[in-house]
C-alpha cells in the first residue's frame, strides 16, 4: 500500500513535475507542537493548490495551509498532519492601481514585501499584525490577524474587497472584486477571513490601501495604577484625538518592551499618532495637556525606538517567547470598560500562582495579552488558566491559548467553550470541507 506521502507526491507528480518534499528539515519547518507534516507541497498557482487539495480530499489526507508558519502555533495540536501546503511560490502582484487604491496580490506575499511595494507610491495597509514583517497576506486573513493599529482602520477583513480560494474539490472560486462597493460575493469571501485555513485555501486576494500619513509620533508615560490608565484611556477616547494605536504594558519577565532599562513603577502607556504637521502638532498638545491632568510627563520617542517597540508589541507572543520557551500566552477580548478591571484580577490570580507575568493591552479588539513565565515546573498551568478564562468571561469576555509547551495544549482547550454560533460554524465546514481534511480539529470545537 503507497504510503500518504506518495498519495500527496503523485497527486502533485500529475501537474507537471511538483513534487511533495519529505525530508526533514523541510518538513521540521512547520511542525504544530511538536508534530512534523509527512511532506510539505509548495504549489505555484491558485489552480495547482486546487489540484493538490482535491487530491488530498480524494485520499483523505490532512492538509495545513501555511506560508511562513508565523501563526500555526495556535490552535489545538493537530489530531492529523499529512501535508503542509506551502504558498511561498506564489507572491505575485496581480493588479495594482494606486489611484484608486486598490491592489491584487497573491497569499503567499510577505506583509513586509507588500509594505514597500505600496510604500513607494505613498501608501500603506494600515495593519500590524503578529508576526511582523514576515507574515504572510494569505496568513493575515486566515487569522484575521490585527495587532493595535485595529483601532482606527479596524482589521483585514473590513480591508478585503475580493479574493480567490482553491477548494477541495478541485475548483478556484471567486468572490468580491476590484472595486470599493462591490457587494456580490461578499459574504462568501468574508467566511474565509478568520477561518484558520480550516474551510479552503485563500490564493489570491484583492485589498483597499490607504494613504500613509504624512508623518507619525509615539509617545509614552507611565500609570502608576490600573486608574490611572482608566482614566487616560477614557480621557483620549473622549478627546478629539483618533490615535493610529494605543497600548499599556505591564512585565515581570524583562521580555515586553519598554522605554528604559529599569522596571517602571506601575504600566507603561504607549500612543501613536499619524497626519500633516499641523495635524501633529495639535494632537501632541492634546495628548500632553491629558497627561499632565493625570500627573504624568509625556516623553516622545525616537522613530528608531518606536518602531522596534511597536513590532514587539505586535508580536508579543513571538517575543515572549524567543526569550521564554516555556511561556504560556493568553489572550483575552473584552468589552472596552472593562480591560482594566480584568487585567487587574488577571495579575493578582497569576500573582498566586507562582509565574513571571508581562501584559499587553491595546484599544481597538479591546484585547489583554498575558504572557505567564513559570518560576517553576510545579506552577498549577491548568487551574490558572480556567481560572483566567473564567475571569474573562466574567467581565462580558472570551480567552484562548495561544501558545502553550504541547503537553499543557493537549490538556486545556486552545479556543475554549463553543458559542451559539458554532452550529453555523460546523454547517460551514460539512459544506466547504466534507471530508475534514483541512486543518482538522484544530479550530474552535474540534472543527
Amino acid at each position: 500500500m503507497a504510503s500518504a506521502v506518495e498519495h500527496v507526491s503523485a497527486g502533485v507528480g500529475s501537474l507537471g513535475g511538483i513534487a511533495a518534499v519529505t525530508d526533514q528539515e523541510s518538513r521540521a519547518r512547520y511542525a504544530i507542537d511538536g508534530v512534523l507534516p509527512r511532506a510539505v507541497v509548495y504549489p505555484s498557482s491558485a489552480e495547482e493548490t486546487a489540484s493538490v487539495l482535491a487530491s488530498a480530499a480524494e485520499r483523505g489526507l490532512a492538509v495545513v495551509p501555511c506560508r511562513n508558519a508565523t501563526q500555526l502555533d495556535i490552535g489545538a495540536p493537530p489530531g492529523r498532519y499529512d501535508a503542509a501546503l506551502s504558498l511561498k511560490n506564489m507572491a505575485s502582484v496581480w493588479y495594482y492601481e494606486p489611484a484608486d487604491l486598490v491592489i491584487t496580490v497573491e497569499a503567499g506575499m510577505k506583509f513586509g514585501d507588500f509594505q514597500h511595494f505600496v510604500g513607494r507610491d505613498g501608501l500603506w495597509l494600515p495593519l500590524d499584525p503578529p508576526g511582523g514583517a514576515g507574515a504572510s497576506i494569505g496568513g493575515v486573513l486566515a487569522t484575521n490577524a490585527a495587532g493595535p493599529m485595529r483601532i482606527l482602520h479596524g482589521t483585514p477583513r473590513d480591508m478585503t474587497l475580493g479574493m480567490k480560494i482553491a477548494t477541495v474539490e478541485g475548483k478556484v472560486i471567486k468572490a468580491g472584486g476590484r472595486v470599493v462597493k462591490n457587494v456580490a460575493g461578499y459574504d462568501l469571501g468574508k467566511s474565509l477571513v478568520g477561518s484558520w485555513g480550516t474551510l479552503g485555501v485563500i490564493v489570491e486576494a484583492t485589498l483597499k490601501l490607504f494613504p500613509r500619513p504624512a508623518r507619525r509620533e509615539t509617545y509614552t508615560l507611565i500609570g502608576r495604577t490600573l486608574d490611572r490608565v482608566r482614566e487616560f484611556r477614557r480621557n483620549i477616547l473622549a478627546s478629539p484625538i483618533a490615535p493610529l494605536r494605543m497600548a499599556y504594558l505591564s512585565d515581570e519577565t524583562s521580555a515586553a518592551p519598554r522605554t528604559s532599562a529599569s522596571q517602571p513603577e506601575g504600566f507603561e502607556i504607549w500612543i501613536e499618532a499619524g497626519g500633516s504637521e499641523r495635524v501633529m502638532a495639535r494632537i501632541s498638545s492634546e495628548i500632553e495637556a491629558i497627561a499632565k491632568s493625570m500627573g504624568s510627563a509625556l516623553a516622545p520617542v525616537e522613530s528608531e525606538r518606536a518602531t522596534a517597540v511597536w513590532e514587539r508589541i505586535s508580536d508579543f507572543r513571538n517575543a515572549l517567547a524567543r526569550a521564554h520557551p516555556d511561556a504560556v500566552v493568553l489572550k483575552a477580548s473584552l468589552p472596552v470598560a472593562q480591560m482594566e478591571a480584568f487585567l487587574g484580577r488577571a495579575l493578582s490570580i497569576t500573582g498566586g500562582a507562582g509565574t513571571r507575568t508581562a501584559s499587553v493591552s491595546y484599544l481597538g479588539g479591546e484585547t489583554v495579552y498575558l504572557g505567564l513565565v513559570p518560576r517553576n515546573s510545579e506552577w498549577p498551568a491548568e487551574a490558572t488558566v480556567a481560572q483566567l478564562r473564567a475571569a474573562a468571561e466574567e467581565f462580558g469576555g472570551a480567552m484562548i491559548v495561544e501558545r502553550a509547551p504541547a503537553e499543557l495544549k493537549r490538556r486545556v482547550s486552545a479556543w475554549g467553550e463553543t458559542k451559539d454560533d458554532f452550529a453555523v460554524m460546523q454547517r460551514l465546514k460539512k459544506v466547504w470541507d466534507p471530508k475534514g481534511i483541512l486543518s482538522p480539529g484544530r479550530f474552535i470545537g474540534g472543527l
